[in-house]
Parts: C-alpha cells; structure tokens; sequence
C-alpha cells in the first residue's frame, strides 16, 4: 500500500506542475481531467514505478495538443 501512496503523491505533483505550467491556456479542471485520462490509460500496469512520469509525459502532450 505504501507504493500506491507513493504513487498517489506524485500523481498530486503532476497535477499541481501541470496547472503551474498551463495555467495560460487551461484551468486546473481541465488539468486534472488530462492527468486522469492519462492515468487511467495505465490502470491494467503491474509496474507502477514510472507511471507518473509516463502521465506526466501524455497528460502534458494532450495539453498541448488543445491549447489552440
């Protein structure tokens, strides 16, 4: 369980760099509707350890994808 919180905690980092970095062109809702899709694309993984940076990477590319 200590992973899943480990994780949990960097996924809330991603969110709070993510809003930070976007917070131009996108509201931390939409922010954190990227990280979730991005997230969720991931739930079936049995190795978890570079998951966020893995969601960091797609969440950050559909960002820029929509931001005009």
């Amino acid at each position: 369980m200590a992973g899943k919180a480990r994780e949990d905690e960097a996924i809330r980092a991603v969110v709070e760099r993510l809003t930070d970095a976007f917070s131009a062109t996108h509201s931390p809702v939409e922010v954190e509707t990227a990280v979730a899709r991005a997230l969720a694309s991931f739930t079936d993984r049995p190795v978890r350890d570079f998951v966020p940076v893995l969601v960091e990477r797609q969440a950050r590319t559909l960002l820029s994808g929509t931001s005009g």
